[in-house]
């Protein structure tokens, strides 16, 4: 499996994702200008420039026309994918951490970190079909957890908003009246600040990657564990396949451990684990920092990895991977 290296980005990566019919690979970094990528090849297609501070976040709209980034320079902007020209700026009074289009691409949610006197929060906006009837206002904002939220999702039938960050708890609100429903025990749940937070393609289940160097399955409805996935090194990033029964995870080491260990070989690596067994199933190396990024194209044969190290590293799944058993 020989990985295309893309070189795009003059910063570390942010966040990577695909666009629903698996063409397109759009990736944020701390250079300013997100990027859009043939997901085949690799290729660079365009750039979206216009945030002046790191971009932490992006989503795609289902039909592929709309993009929307959230940076540090408080702005979350949406984009015509086409011809990467500025439709919106909604404005904030802190940086912009995490952004999704709802199921129908309707509405948005946007989560904003604490700033200031801010505390973080979590936005709902409305997305409108026409761009000239766009407007600022929030349909609802929700406050409470402390510390930062690094993301926030829709959850089934755009019903709920799951969020999760720096208080290690994973929350579940209502979305129309912000009521919080459900919370992750303490006992069950992270130790440490949750970095990342996927969903399976049905929405039925999601993951979740933390500092406390594990990742966990969690039930989307009842807020149950189902499964822990323990590794070496803090989680930045996971991914699940929507093929098979596997999880990714990436991440990196503690500040303390980066200079002990032989830095020039590529060390960091993007583990597999078997979803239901929990098992170890192999690892893809060759990146030179942690890596903060992960994404499965939507039709599970190829994913992309972004690091620290500034590069996006897409692989293409040799046959063999098809068939693993364990």
């Amino acid at each position: 499996m020989r990985p295309i290296l893309m070189k795009g980005h003059e910063r570390p990566l942010t966040f990577l994702k695909y666009n629903r019919d698996g063409d397109l690979l759009f990736s944020c970094a701390k250079d300013h200008t997100p990027t859009v990528w043939f997901a085949d090849n690799g290729e660079r297609l365009g750039t979206y420039r216009g945030h002046n501070g790191a971009v932490w976040t992006c989503d795609v709209s289902r039909d592929s026309t709309r993009l929307l980034t959230g940076s540090a320079d408080q702005t979350v902007k949406l984009w015509n994918v086409q011809t990467g020209t500025q439709l919106y700026t909604f404005n904030f009074g802190s940086p912009a951490r995490s952004v999704e289009f709802a199921i129908g691409d309707k509405l948005a949610v946007i989560t904003t970190d604490p700033f200031m006197d801010l505390t973080s929060a979590i936005h709902v906006k409305r997305i409108a079909k026409d761009q000239t009837e766009q407007t600022e206002e929030s349909l609802l904002v929700i406050k409470g957890p402390q510390g930062r939220i690094n993301r926030a999702v829709w959850g089934p039938l755009n019903r709920t908003i799951i969020s999760a960050g720096e208080d290690a708890v994973i929350r579940i609100w209502d979305s129309e009246t912000g009521k919080l429903l459900r919370e992750s025990d303490k006992e069950s749940g992270h130790k440490k600040t949750i970095t990342s937070l996927t969903k399976a393609a049905d929405g039925s289940h999601f993951l979740s990657g933390s500092l406390d160097k594990s990742a966990k399955l969690w039930d989307t409805r009842t807020l149950t564990l189902i499964k822990t996935y323990g590794t070496e090194r803090p989680v930045n990033a996971v991914a699940m396949s929507p093929l098979l029964d596997h999880v990714v995870l990436g991440g990196g080491q503690d500040a303390s451990a980066v200079t002990t260990t032989d830095h020039r070989a590529g060390k960091f690596e993007a583990k597999f684990y078997d979803k239901i067994l929990q098992e170890e199933i192999g690892g893809v190396k060759g990146h030179f920092g942690p890596i903060n990024a992960l994404a499965f194209n939507p039709d599970g044969k190829s994913f992309s990895s972004g690091g620290e190290d500034g590069y996006v590293r897409l692989h293409h799944f040799d046959p063999d991977y098809f068939n693993i058993k364990i």
